[in-house]
């Protein structure tokens, strides 16, 4: 497994010790690049071929349907009918829907193209840029980027365009430079991973009710930053993804401590504060699986925590389980 990272935000570093962004070094045999304040796990990127952006748009889009609201994957084959209902549709409410359906119909499209022209290719036929099939894939990946603008995550928090964005960055663009960009967002979710954690420890673990989450918050953050270097194909991911999970259990069973009455102004409601911890515990597991920044959740939610160390009270939020 790889070796945990501190919980120290990057801004914390000596700035005249920090590498460049993009630095590689092997550290403790593997090789691992340098982004916002992290080494991460580098992997071998494959040979630049359709075969490759194949089998990476395919996981690409199955990460999509995972993460996003539900009923999305629409068929390609369905694709008329996705684009009529949404056209015909004037409610605005089921128009954003139906615009994110037809957004997977497009995806799906794309992927059955994507499909045939390997196969094609196996076959001998070359298949250039211009090709009139790789044209329309590109145009399905484009429109349901921009479709899916407005799409929600799967919790019913903000959506997260770097989802609907990855499929055609890596249909456009060389694999090695898709594979870099994915490093920069890693290391980004890594930084926000440390900053709920931040906000966890110093709004809620400091208060006398939840002294024992501070261990349960560094494991779990610590764990998660593991799990989102790693790729699901590692042979390291059975234990990186127990280790997450159990931490994040550990975490959800915290019973918070009877507090003797204080002369303090502010009085805390325990459950209040279990709450939070638990959707703290919620937002790390969202932008780990989705191994991207949520900036809006993560800014949102460290404003609640201020305010319950304020004021005893968590502002709601609306948080649903996958």
């Amino acid at each position: 497994m790889s070796p945990a990272i501190p919980l120290v935000l990057p801004e914390q570093h000596n700035q005249n010790d920090t590498p460049a962004e993009g630095t590689r070094r092997i550290i403790d045999g593997a090789e691992r690049v340098f982004y916002d304040g992290y080494w991460i796990k580098v992997y071998v990127v494959p040979a630049d071929t359709l075969e490759a952006k194949k089998r990476l748009i395919d996981a690409l889009t199955r990460r999509l349907f995972n993460h996003t609201e539900h009923g999305l994957n629409i068929p390609g084959t369905r694709l008329g009918e996705a684009r009529l209902a949404f056209e015909r549709e004037t409610d605005p409410a089921r128009r954003r829907i139906k615009g994110a359906m037809l957004a997977g119909a497009l995806f799906n499209r794309a992927a059955d193209i994507f499909r045939k022209l390997v196969e094609l290719q196996t076959c001998g036929i070359e298949i250039l840029s211009d090709n009139p099939l790789m044209r329309e894939c590109g145009r399905c990946l484009l429109e349901a980027m921009e479709l899916g603008k407005n799409v929600l995550h799967r919790s019913g928090e903000e959506g997260i365009d770097e989802l609907w964005g990855e499929p055609f960055r890596a249909f456009s663009i060389p694999l090695e430079d898709f594979y870099e960009s994915r490093y920069i967002k890693i290391g980004q979710t890594m930084r926000d991973i440390d900053r709920i954690a931040a906000a966890m420890i110093g709004n809620l673990a400091r208060l006398p009710a939840f002294t024992a989450a501070e261990p349960a918050i560094i494991e779990l953050a610590s764990t998660a930053k593991i799990k989102t270097e790693t790729l699901r194909t590692d042979p390291d991911i059975f234990d990186v993804w127990s280790s997450m999970v159990t931490a994040g259990e550990r975490l959800t069973n915290l019973v918070p401590q009877p507090t003797a009455a204080t002369g303090c102004s502010v009085c805390h409601d325990a459950m209040e504060g279990l709450h939070l911890l638990r959707q703290g515990r919620d937002l790390i597991f969202y932008i780990t699986r989705a191994r991207t920044p949520m900036p809006k959740s993560t800014r949102e939610y460290i404003s609640r925590c201020e305010i319950y160390r304020e004021t005893g009270h968590a502002p709601l939020a609306f948080f649903c389980h996958d």
